[in-house]
């Protein structure tokens, strides 16, 4: 049965990734060392029939070429919400439109009900439906923003390099309305 998974800023290719001035400095000894962790590490959970959402910031400092050769190695029917770094990323095969937001809803196998989920590259204080139940996830922000009981960064720097499931996306926003419960 297909998984819908996200992810955010894998950043093929971006060099500057492994900088020290990074909030969430990626440790590899190359650039091609990173790509290659990357593609495997999506290719690891995402399976061929799956569906990925990219929250944004696909590749940087990559021709298009490079781009896609990446792309094409990776596993799943792949979306994009176009990042701050999206102008090679953006002119890849995906499988719809690229769009700047996008609010859906997800029910997969063993899920009792659809999720309903507001989607960006950037992190919002309010957004549509929020007050309906309806969850944000974004990326940017390699994890500089504390989750909150309803948003969450899925950049890859928040999950081990992978992309993430709904189920571990809301385990850690429990996590995170258990922290704001506690603070009350």
């Amino acid at each position: 049965m297909p998984v819908t998974w996200f992810t955010a800023d894998s950043h093929f290719h971006h060099a500057g990734m492994m900088s020290e001035r990074m909030h969430s400095r990626r440790s590899f000894p190359s650039v091609e060392a990173m790509n290659e962790h990357l593609i495997a590490s999506w290719n690891a959970v995402v399976g061929r029939g799956d569906t990925v959402w990219h929250l944004g910031d696909f590749a940087y400092k990559a021709s298009l070429a490079e781009a896609q050769a990446v792309f094409s190695r990776l596993n799943g029917r792949k979306l994009l919400i176009r990042g701050n770094h999206d102008k090679v990323g953006e002119r890849l095969p995906w499988d719809g439109p690229v769009r700047d937001v996008a609010q859906i809803h997800v029910q997969d196998p063993g899920m009792a009900k659809p999720v309903a989920l507001w989607l960006s590259h950037y992190a919002h204080r309010s957004w549509p439906r929020q007050h309906k139940g309806c969850l944000h996830l974004y990326g940017h922000s390699h994890g500089a923003l504390a989750p909150t009981a309803t948003s969450l960064d899925v950049g890859v720097d928040c999950w081990d390099l992978a992309p993430v499931a709904l189920p571990q996306i809301l385990e850690r926003l429990a996590e995170a309305a258990a922290r704001e419960g506690d603070a009350s």
